[in-house]
This record gives C-alpha cells, sequence and structure tokens, in this order.
C-alpha cells in the first residue's frame, strides 16, 4: 500500500504549491493511471514517489518492497552507445546481484521481445525499447512498477501491445502499476483507478465515473470522441 497524507510541494523559492493537500490510498493490484494537463503536477508527482524531490508538506508512506521505473524511451536512451539488449539487461541484472542469468532470458520472454537479445538497442523501434524497458524493470521481480508516459515516441500498434502486456502483469501477476498518462485511451481501457490532477488537487475515481464526468463537463457531448 501507499498511503499518500496531506501532500504538497513547491520549488524553491516560489510561493505557488504545484501539488496542494493530496490524500490518496493505492493498494495492492490496482492500476492507477495519472492524468492532467500540461503543468498539472503529473511528473512531480511521480518523483516524489520515486524519492527524487521531497514533500514540501505532508508524507508519503510506501509499504510496497520492491520499486521498478520505466522511463520515457528518450530520457534513457543513447541509440549511438553500441550496446545489445542483452547486455543492457545484464548490467541491470548484475546491479541487482541476481546471480541467475536465465531472469534475462525470462523477462525477454515475457514482453516476446526474446529473438531480439542481440539486436543493438539503437537499432529498435521506440514501442520495441519500451518493451525492453519494462523488461528491464520485471528483473527484480517487483512488486510495483511506476511509469512516465509508457506510449510517448511509440507507434499506435506497439502501444497497444505494451498497455496489453501492462495489463497481464497487472492482473496476472498482481503487479501493482502506476502511470503518468497522456493517453486518455488507455488510461481509461486499461486502469483500475484514475487520479486527475489539476490546479494541484487530486480527484480519484474509476474509468466509469471519469467518462461520466467528462460526458457532464462536456454537456452531452460524446465522451469518447477524445479517446
Amino acid at each position: 500500500m501507499i498511503a499518500i497524507e496531506h501532500l504538497g510541494f513547491s520549488y524553491a523559492l516560489k510561493k505557488t504549491h504545484i501539488l496542494k493537500d493530496l490524500n490518496l490510498v493505492i493498494n495492492k493490484g490496482d492500476y492507477l493511471s495519472i492524468l492532467g494537463e500540461n503543468g498539472s503536477g503529473k511528473s512531480t508527482l511521480l518523483k516524489l514517489l520515486l524519492k527524487l524531490l521531497l514533500p514540501t508538506e505532508g508524507q508519503i508512506i510506501n509499504d510496497f518492497s520492491k520499486t521498478a521505473y520505466v522511463p520515457q524511451r528518450f530520457e534513457s536512451l543513447n541509440v549511438q552507445f553500441p550496446i545489445t539488449v542483452y547486455e543492457v539487461l545484464n548490467c541491470y541484472r548484475k546491479s541487482l546481484k541476481i546471480k541467475d542469468k536465465a531472469a534475462i532470458t525470462k523477462c525477454l520472454a515475457i514482453v516476446k521481445m526474446g529473438d531480439f537479445a542481440n539486436n543493438l538497442i539503437g537499432t529498435l523501434s521506440g514501442g520495441q525499447c519500451q518493451k525492453i524497458f519494462i523488461a528491464r524493470a520485471l528483473m527484480g521481480n517487483p512488486d510495483l512498477i511506476l511509469l512516465d508516459e509508457p506510449s510517448n515516441g511509440v507507434d499506435v500498434t506497439s502501444q497497444t501491445e505494451i498497455y496489453s502486456l501492462l495489463k497481464n502483469i497487472n492482473r496476472n501477476q498482481q503487479v501493482t502499476v502506476i502511470s503518468v498518462e497522456h493517453n486518455l485511451k488507455a488510461a481509461i481501457h486499461n486502469s483500475t483507478l484514475i487520479y486527475h490532477l489539476y490546479q494541484g488537487a487530486g480527484h480519484l475515481c474509476n474509468p466509469d465515473e471519469y467518462i461520466n464526468e467528462y460526458l457532464a463537463d462536456n454537456k452531452g457531448g460524446d465522451p469518447y470522441a477524445a479517446l
């Protein structure tokens, strides 16, 4: 479980809080998508969950034992560096002090990228890279995975495959997923919960409630028009 209690955050020398008085409980097995406009605090909340930032007010209590992070593709990829998929995962395996090299093959199989083990990471498509990053995240058998816009820079077909993979990991392996999203359609169809940030405040609901609220806000318009 993660308990966010009266969480507030503002950057140094700025009086305005980016996040203010957030209260949220995330339970084991949840798939939570964090939505909101640019500047609403989505990335800041993710950094707080990753302990890259410290709260200005309140606290985050995290009872998960193993947390993994999947960054945006473009944040963590040097396409010029001559390293293979296997070498990327092997380096991560060593950093986690996992002795069994078979963990690499197992994680590649989960994301259906076993045939790409010897490919240079820089030659992969955006969707293929994201699958490798998810495989890397799975190396340590996490019970919580945090993702930052997993479909950014990814083609539509790969988006479908990636979200199907995340949904399977969540539902079948009981890995809790928290994903910062700009992909509204993916959030609606895959999440069990949606946390919407607006002007520093947060609102928790399920996907159906979010659609109904969208419908009300648009005065009877088609809630799926933006999906």
